[in-house]
């Protein structure tokens, strides 16, 4: 465990179960009611991936302009996001400037045989030729972080009291909808000065489930806001990932645990070198689950309506486009 509105857990304790186990659980209800926000050992994934993935990233953004557009789409697309493309803190209804970043993505690869849902969902994912090492790496580390979510789901039911074969879950995430993002946030040589207003990423919250995040520090990195302490930086564990769940599981949990809101500092002009790359796994549900809000006692809200997934998540999406 730690000091502060963010706590470490290692899941490790939680496969043992007994005592252990429910001083994990315990943890997290509190750090997720707190700050939305966890810091996981014991994960699982292996350490070599995110270093090799880093560098074959770093190897696609050094390339020009001209060789990246090949692979240009917009936000929600698979490929490459140019920078001035996303403003995070549209989500908040905030009018910033873009963001100070470009992103590399890839998503689900496991269509469902309806055209307009596989086309947004599960549209094919695009590797960049000069990159070859890019799709295998990212490849492996995606399939390694998505059975990683579906453990935090069944540790999240558990920290709720849902039991191993009452997990409302498990029917939900057969076939889920996610995306990754390799984002790469430049040094202030390359970008200049930041405008007012303007962050790596503005402030906002994550919109689907469990958002697993493999984090380089530096003095422009994460923020995250807790009612505690306002906006404070991150912690920082090299020996585990940092994770947040997202406004579909805030409105699950009927408000218990509120989304982590957080933001990625401008780059500071202490440290004019400082380029950072940061990887990210978005998890949702299927496209279709209908998610029904828990009730109080244990819910904080009362009326909720249940929702679709995909109808929740595309609306989101949708407002952080720029133009």
């Amino acid at each position: 465990m730690s000091d502060g509105p963010i706590l470490t857990v290692d899941l490790d304790d939680w496969r043992a179960g007994g005592a252990a186990a429910d001083r994990v659980c315990a943890a997290v209800d509190e750090s997720l009611q707190q700050a939305g926000f966890l810091l996981v050992r014991g994960h699982g994934i292996d350490p070599a991936l995110p270093t090799a993935l880093r560098a074959a990233a770093r190897s696609f953004f050094a390339m020009s302009t001209e060789v990246k557009g090949q692979y240009a789409v917009t936000v929600g697309g698979r490929g490459w996001i140019g920078p001035g493309m996303e403003a995070n803190g549209y989500a908040e209804g905030t009018d910033t400037p873009p963001d100070l970043k470009e992103t590399y993505n890839c998503g689900a690869q496991t269509p469902v045989g309806i055209p307009g849902v596989d086309d947004y969902w599960f549209a094919p994912d695009v590797w960049p030729a000069e990159t070859p090492d890019l799709r295998g790496l990212f490849t492996d580390w995606t399939g390694q972080v998505k059975q990683l979510c579906d453990d935090l789901l069944a540790l999240m039911a558990a920290a709720l009291g849902f039991g191993p074969g009452a997990n409302p879950f498990h029917g939900l995430a057969g076939n889920a909808t996610w995306t990754s993002n390799i984002n790469h946030y430049p040094a202030a040589r390359v970008v200049g000065p930041p405008e007012p207003g303007q962050f790596r990423i503005g402030p906002h919250t994550d919109f689907g489930t469990v958002t697993v995040l493999d984090r380089e520090p530096g003095a422009g990195g994460l923020q995250v806001y807790s009612d505690e302490g306002g906006w404070a930086d991150a912690p920082f564990d090299p020996e585990a990932l940092t994770i947040n769940i997202g406004d579909l599981l805030e409105y699950w949990s009927g408000g218990r645990w509120p989304a982590g809101r957080h933001r990625v500092l401008p780059p500071h002009p202490d440290a004019p070198d400082e380029d950072l790359v940061s990887l990210i796994f978005f998890y949702e549900l299927n496209h279709d689950a209908v998610v029904t809000p828990i009730s109080p006692p244990l819910g904080r809200r009362r009326g909720l309506p249940p929702v679709v997934s995909g109808d929740f998540i595309r609306e989101r999406l949708d407002a952080i486009t720029v133009g």
